[in-house]
């Protein structure tokens, strides 16, 4: 799967199916991400290969999940929630066929490394920061951690380096507000693609392409689409 930008427009990841629609990573979701014409839908999975964000939460089966997409032509980005299902997600892209159109990443650097060790083959992403508390879903950073983030997004591209050689991750994805310009340069020079997540502001969309992120995760793809002037 080639994941860099070229000279068109930034690829859209439906995050967690179009969860600006329909609950996130539901059926509904993720068909509304197929009739968005999304590029890749994106789905959480945790142990027992639930798809949710969150442990202990109810979900689709992974398994239910890979039937109901295989037939549609759109990426998948299978983000590992916790350790210890490297293996198993593995498994089960390949009875579906799948794998030549999955982009498998973590916030984990144990989990990044063993998914090189399983799957060199595969593109391989590194989440950063770890969505701890669902930071994704929230204007973040706020008010109180606003001077945090300048701090640390003025760091991010002397880290990046760093951050790569200790996972192995053959893609950055970094929250929205920690991209710029620097971080994606720092990111593209060792042949990095950068994600970033996630943007459903048009203001903000427009402005990461401007910068040369490859990819934007949004709830919203068929807003995103539209922003990006995609036909």
């Amino acid at each position: 799967m080639n994941l860099r930008r070229e000279d068109g427009r930034p690829l859209v990841v439906a995050h967690r199916g179009a969860s600006a629609e329909a609950p996130e990573n539901s059926r509904e979701a993720f068909l509304a991400a197929v009739a968005a014409r999304a590029d890749l839908v994106e789905l959480d999975v945790t142990h027992g290969l639930v798809v949710a964000h969150d442990e202990g939460s109810p979900g689709l089966h992974l398994f239910q999940v890979l039937e109901l997409l295989s037939p549609h032509p759109i990426g998948l980005h299978v983000d590992l929630k916790q350790p210890g299902d490297e293996a198993a997600v593995l498994d089960a892209l390949d009875r579906y066929g799948l794998r030549e159109r999955a982009l498998l990443s973590t916030a984990f650097p144990r989990v990044a490394r063993t998914l090189r060790a399983l799957a060199p083959d595969l593109p391989r992403a590194i989440g950063y920061p770890r969505d701890r508390v669902g930071v994704a879903r929230f204007p973040w950073p706020g008010a109180l951690t606003r001077s945090g983030a300048v701090a640390l997004r003025a760091a991010m591209p002397a880290r990046i380096p760093l951050l790569l050689a200790r996972t192995g991750a053959t893609v950055l994805a970094l929250h929205h507000t920690l991209c710029s310009p620097a971080s994606v340069a720092a990111a593209h020079r060792r042949g990095v693609p950068v994600f970033a997540w996630t943007a459903n502001d048009p203001e903000a969309i427009l402005r990461l392409a401007s910068w040369g992120v490859d990819a934007i995760v949004s709830d919203d793809p068929k807003r995103a689409l539209a922003t990006l002037g995609a036909p």
